[in-house]
């Protein structure tokens, strides 16, 4: 790939350039076409403070971009991107495959505002089973690929992984605890004695006869259950025949359990081995997406998606969209099943396919069981759409009641709520939560370690911290023109207090056009009593059963239990530093490898210098200066 950057031939454009302006844009990407070739590649549209607006792909860079001068055939949202146009930049591929898994990831990464955007910012959890060991783990994992583990998956939701780790074990008894717990048992866990391991951790079961079990579970978890079936089958009735009836009603616990999990997901064709379905409807302008994993002919759940898009935007557009960032950071199946046909499905199956390393096949069932498959998918995003639908629109009520009870001039678009927690001044942290037109904005969060100095439980100054880190960020972002983070209300859990100290620190730091509200609960602290602190009128109640008084009391809620939740984290992380730490030379790995080791922390101190030197992966001076960090006294000879 080759990366150019046109600014330098488009400066005097880019000096002239004006958003609302349409004529300037196309001077501005004139300019870039003078030097811009008809090879395949990326091309990006900059706005003035050099922003991403636009990410696009072509297979002839020159030729696509060419069609941006041509506004009168342009939408009206692209005739607004093209007036805000300043700069370009360009990145040429070798192909047109090539450039859409490049587009897919500048999309996702920039999330330019007028490309068509997937939200989707959680990892997907997979069930890893570890290998090179005697006895392998079977567990739940998310994030990167570990060295010397298999994974299977992806699962849409924990809930899912839940399911399926639960039901191996009790079919494969496999064990599921970390190393540092198998290595020290003496003795069977809970596990073994309701049949869901075979606590191969004393000895219950030698390591010829766990390795099948761990076989037996890679050909499950790759689709290869037909033969296990048969061979759990025969050796049941060979069990029964020797009079082992223990040993056979195990076998069929066994086959019991496999054939639950079989018989447990919602959709499980069995035409379809490891695939993708992807079922699209729209409706009041907005779109639902709802994607099912199947892996190794089991469903491994569903997950619904919501894109960002214009309203102009066709299906097949979206979907596409979706599915090239869908993929960019994860890996994709043999066949993914869409309900639209794709408009550029060849490209978009042989750009899959280069990332894949195998062939991907794109189908548009029109009969038989995969169409029935899609047509379920389609029937789940169609009630998800209209659950939310139906939310927002009780959402925009409660909005404007808010805008009604504190005669604000339009519903809020950004509620920000702040609270703090700790422990007489230990461990203090002070928390935003912020609420809007799609409910509670989890991704807008913030927390805020106290750095103090800080009187203990003066929780006046521990705010006045937050508010003073919260908004001389914003304020910053302000000058320079970005306000897409102003809130509307400020809520803060006080009563006169609170809010006077409050009100201090917003206008020492210049902060106006905020709305700021005090929530407090009466004398006998009864929730639906609250009263409300806010400028120019005296406090005052809400009715009772007032759908707005239960809205905040909910915001107010949300803030406590994230600031509870979030105090209780970082004291958990105090607890848990090890006394190893401090030994030079001790690093996250070394430590974890004693840990593993011996069991404990105090178990490592106990150690002897010749049992230190023997643990793997230390070396003869590390093992003296372990030993002489916990004997002062000692000296080597």
């Amino acid at each position: 790939m080759t990366a150019q950057n046109s600014s330098q031939d488009n400066a005097e454009a880019q000096t002239n350039a004006q958003p609302g302006l349409p004529d300037r844009g196309v001077e501005v990407i004139r300019h870039a076409l003078r030097t811009m070739p008809f090879a395949p590649g990326v091309y990006r549209m900059l706005g003035g403070k050099g922003e991403v607006l636009y990410v696009g792909k072509a297979l002839s860079l020159k030729k696509r971009v060419t069609s941006y001068t041509q506004v009168g055939r342009l939408p009206e949202r692209l005739r607004r991107m093209v007036s805000e146009t300043a700069s370009m930049e360009i990145v040429t591929t070798h192909t047109e495959a090539e450039a859409l898994l490049l587009e897919a990831n500048y999309i996702k990464r920039m999330k330019p505002r007028f490309n068509i955007l997937l939200r989707d910012d959680k990892s997907y959890p997979w069930l890893m089973l570890t290998d090179g060991q005697d006895f392998p783990q079977i567990a739940k994992h998310r994030g990167k690929a570990v060295k010397g583990a298999s994974l299977w998956g992806p699962f849409a939701s924990v809930w899912a992984v839940n399911q399926t780790l639960n039901l191996i074990q009790r079919v494969f008894l496999l064990r599921s605890c970390a190393d540092s717990v198998f290595n020290s048992r003496s003795r069977p866990c809970l596990l073994f004695q309701i049949k869901r391991c075979s606590a191969p951790c004393v000895e219950r079961i030698d390591r010829q006869a766990y390795g099948q079990l761990v076989e037996q579970a890679r050909d499950f978890l790759s689709g290869k259950d037909t033969a296990l079936r048969e061979t759990l089958g025969a050796d049941m009735n060979r069990a029964a025949d020797e009079m082992d009836f223990e040993r056979a009603a195990v076998l069929r616990d066994r086959i019991r359990a496999l054939a639950q999990m079989q018989d447990s997901s919602v959709i499980n064709p069995a035409s379809l081995q490891d695939a993708d379905v992807f079922g699209l409807w729209q409706e009041a302008g907005q779109t639902c997406i709802q994607v099912f994993f199947v892996r190794g002919g089991r469903n491994n759940g569903s997950r619904s998606f919501f894109p960002a898009h214009a309203q102009d935007e066709a299906p097949a557009d979206i979907l596409s969209a979706f599915i090239a960032q869908f993929y960019d950071d994860k890996p994709c199946p043999a066949q993914i099943l869409v309900n639209h046909a794709l408009a550029e499905s060849p490209l978009m199956a042989e750009a899959l396919a280069l990332r894949r390393g195998k062939k991907v096949e794109i189908l548009n069932p029109q009969r038989g069981e995969k169409k029935q498959v899609v047509d379920h998918a389609v029937a789940n995003a169609r009630d998800a759409l209209n659950r939310r639908l139906a939310e927002t629109a009780g959402q925009a009520k409660l909005l404007q009641g808010v805008a009604d009870v504190f005669a604000l001039d339009a519903p809020p678009e950004r509620i920000e709520v702040y609270d703090n927690s700790h422990i007489q001044g230990a461990h203090a942290y002070g928390v935003m939560i912020v609420g809007g037109p799609e409910g509670f904005n989890r991704k807008a969060y913030r927390k805020f370690r106290i750095k103090g100095p800080v009187t203990p439980g003066d929780d006046f100054a521990m705010m006045r911290e937050v508010l003073e880190r919260r908004f001389g960020r914003a304020l910053r972002e302000a000058e320079e023109g970005d306000t897409s983070n102003w809130p509307d209300v400020l809520l803060i859990d006080g009563g006169a207090g609170q809010y006077s100290a409050v009100r201090a620190v917003l206008d020492e730091l210049g902060v106006t056009g905020v709305k700021l509200v005090g929530i407090a609960k009466g004398p006998d602290r009864d929730a639906g009593r609250e009263w409300f602190h806010t400028d120019h009128t005296e406090p005052f109640q809400l009715p009772l059963r007032d759908p707005v008084l239960y809205y905040l009391q909910r915001l107010r809620d949300e803030a406590h239990r994230f600031a509870i939740t979030t105090h209780r984290s970082g004291r958990s992380k105090a607890l848990v530093t090890s006394e190893l730490d401090d030994i030079p030379g001790i690093g996250p790995a070394r430590k974890k490898m004693l840990l593993n080791t011996f069991g404990s922390a105090r178990a490592v101190r106990q150690a002897g210098l010749e049992a230190l030197e023997a643990a793997p992966g230390v070396s003869r001076e590390l093992a003296r200066v372990v030993y002489g960090h916990f004997h002062p006294g000692w000296s080597p000879d």
